[in-house]
């Protein structure tokens, strides 16, 4: 979740550092800081955004050709400067940053206690420093042989960059379960969390894999496992522009995403889905469709909004495909000792690629015979690395931290392996295969229809000015995305807000309804359409303030709600890639009349890489 960047080589380093540190504010920002070389080692670090810490450097000494930096999502120790990282080892020559959590930090502590060490921090970054400093000092042996040794007895999961005095063009760097790209250019080496503050100045990145020691020099990149074993680099070509990870004009990123729908959409539809043709081209579906018509059951694993569209996506492909769906929160399926048999198709959806309780469920899926389709967005990310098959959503980096376009992405993709494994399995017509493929590819038109009306939901947003709660409510189809617009308006704008089945209402969450508390229906004309009016009656029999996201020429549920607003007509299976999008306007417009960061909301940070 911290972002990581290094470089080394005959750049001055810190801004190429401080740079990368704002490109990675996304991944956390209780802290900051910068470690540099130059006849020496200089430390600065600050609580707050980078921008606070940019602000405490003014006037420094910033001349190094080495550096490295970290943005803080905090786990172990509050957020304050002396838990910021880097931190420093006890002679002073060493500086490290860290993403993860040593989970046997304290017994590691406790014996270094015993020999005499004082920490300055309650983290559990500086205990892995002393522990390999004291192997160090101890073994008479190198700072990369002492990494080594004590990566083998920490558990948990780790991307570290260390810098010593000593070797100054140097920068030492491992990971287990949290992600490392070092980007290769001419003479100069980059290194960061993920590829957006590399794209800059080169294209050519390695992704280091778990268990892997790496040694980077200006001019030479060695990568070790832990065994001391030399690892060939694979070099990728990174297939990202610059101008994805600028605002280009918006004044957020959230705002800027949910306006690149449209074309995100089409990107993730170009090449694979031909409506006149009658196809869809996949080749990790088609090079495994045995395994996927054949699936005895199929569990999708995911978090958050990647949980959502998997619940989504349970409705299309138990309705189009008949098998077995169940989906799973990927944080409670790594620990309950699930069931898992040959035969069994997993699908993991994440955005990042990186989601660390995704990737153990994954791990122990596998090793049960399981065959694991990854749903993924980051190219080069663990998952897709890790997967036996997939498909990339092509949704392009996905900045603002509350997900967006990775959502509707994710549910294309979805669809089309929905569509494809029921073709194959010949339980669903040819008309409505065709049917659905004119929908599906009509989508990022309607998608931009929806977002010219953006400036509707500024005025429905200010039924939210009083309120401390919020309902959403939806059936069938519509059901997850209720549950993904309550969490969106409860990341951006910190209105405590559920999602429910609108038929469970009755069931508890009624007794909430005053004339204060906003319900919003997801009311698109579908199957269900008749019952969730009455509904939308119950809730407006109390005085409750509705608001309704319908279809277009839907005559009836304006008269029984405060607000509306009005989608084009699709199918039911296809609608929730429409009917989500106003639901992301109006979490964006609420959080921006209560004047919250919508980009970097408080607590949260993206890519959770830790449990």
């Amino acid at each position: 979740m911290c972002g990581i960047v290094g470089y080394t080589g005959p750049r001055e380093a810190y801004p190429i550092v401080l740079k990368g540190l704002k490109r990675l504010e996304y991944r956390g920002y209780d802290s900051s800081g910068v470690a540099l070389l130059n006849a020496g080692l200089k430390v600065y670090k600050k609580k707050g955004k980078v921008a606070d810490l940019e602000e405490h450097l003014i006037g420094k000494d910033l001349h190094s050709n080495t550096g490295i930096g970290h943005t803080r999502w905090a786990t172990h120790g509050e957020p304050s400067d002396r838990n910021a990282h880097p931190h420093i080892s006890p002679t002073g020559k060493l500086a490290m940053i860290h993403n993860g959590i040593i989970e046997n930090y304290a017994l590691i502590k406790k014996e270094l206690i015993s020999k005499g060490y004082s920490f300055s921090s309650d983290t559990d970054t500086e205990v892995l420093l002393f522990f390999i400093e004291d192997i160090q000092i101890n073994n008479h042996c190198s700072l990369e042989e002492a990494v080594r040794i004590a990566l083998k007895r920490v558990v948990g999961a780790y991307c570290i960059l260390l810098i010593d005095q000593n070797d100054p063009e140097t920068i030492i760097a491992a990971r287990k379960g949290s992600p490392l790209v070092i980007g290769i250019g001419k003479g100069e080496h980059f290194l960061a969390s993920d590829a957006s503050p590399i794209i800059e100045y080169t294209k050519e990145v390695v992704y280091v894999n778990d268990y892997e020691l790496a040694i980077v020099r200006p001019d030479e990149l060695i990568l070790k496992n832990l065994g001391n074993e030399k690892v060939t680099p694979y070099i990728t070509k990174l297939d990202m522009e610059l101008a994805a990870i600028e605002k280009g004009g918006y004044d957020h990123f959230m705002i800027k995403e949910i306006h690149e729908q449209p074309s995100t959409i089409q990107d993730c539809l170009r090449g694979r889905i031909d409506a006149q043709a009658g196809t869809i081209t996949m080749a990790g579906v088609e090079q495994n469709i045995d395994k996927l018509t054949n699936a005895k059951r199929i569990i999708m694993v995911a978090c958050g909004t990647s949980w959502h569209a998997g619940l989504v996506a349970e409705y299309i492909i138990e309705e189009l495909c008949r098998i077995p769906v169940e989906v799973e929160y990927a944080s409670e399926f790594r620990y309950r000792n699930p069931i898992i048999q040959e035969g069994d198709v997993i699908i993991a959806i994440s955005q990042s690629g990186e989601t660390a309780d995704t990737i153990v469920a994954l791990e122990n899926a596998k090793e049960k015979g399981a065959f694991i389709f990854g749903v993924v967005n980051a190219v080069g990310s663990s998952i897709a690395r890790l997967s036996h098959a997939g498909a990339y959503t092509h949704a392009g980096p996905e900045i603002g931290v509350a997900s967006t376009k990775a959502f509707t992405g994710q549910l294309t993709v979805l669809t089309m392996v929905a569509l494809k494994i029921a073709k194959a399995k010949e339980t669903i017509t040819n008309e409505k295969y065709l049917t659905l493929l004119q929908e599906l590819e009509a989508v990022p038109e309607k998608v931009a229809v929806i977002l010219q009306q953006a400036e509707q939901i500024k005025s429905i947003a200010t039924l939210f000015d009083k309120a401390g709660d919020a309902l959403f409510l939806g059936r069938g189809y519509n059901f997850p995305v209720a549950l993904e617009g309550a969490l969106k308006l409860k990341e951006i704008s910190y209105i405590h807000a559920e999602g429910y089945p609108a038929a469970e209402m009755k069931h508890g969450p009624i007794a909430l309804v005053t004339e204060t508390l906003p319900v919003v229906f997801i009311a698109t004309k579908d199957s269900y359409h008749e019952k969730i009016v009455s509904n939308m009656q119950e809730i407006k029999a109390r005085k409750g303030i509705v608001i309704s996201i319908i279809t277009e020429g839907d005559a009836i549920s304006p008269t029984l709600s405060n607000a509306t607003f009005s989608i084009p007509a699709a199918d039911e299976i296809i609608a929730p890639m429409l009917s989500v999008i106003p639901l992301q306007l109006l979490s964006y417009y609420v959080g921006i009349a209560k004047g919250f960061d919508v980009d970097k909301p408080r607590n949260l940070a993206k890519s959770v890489t830790v449990e």
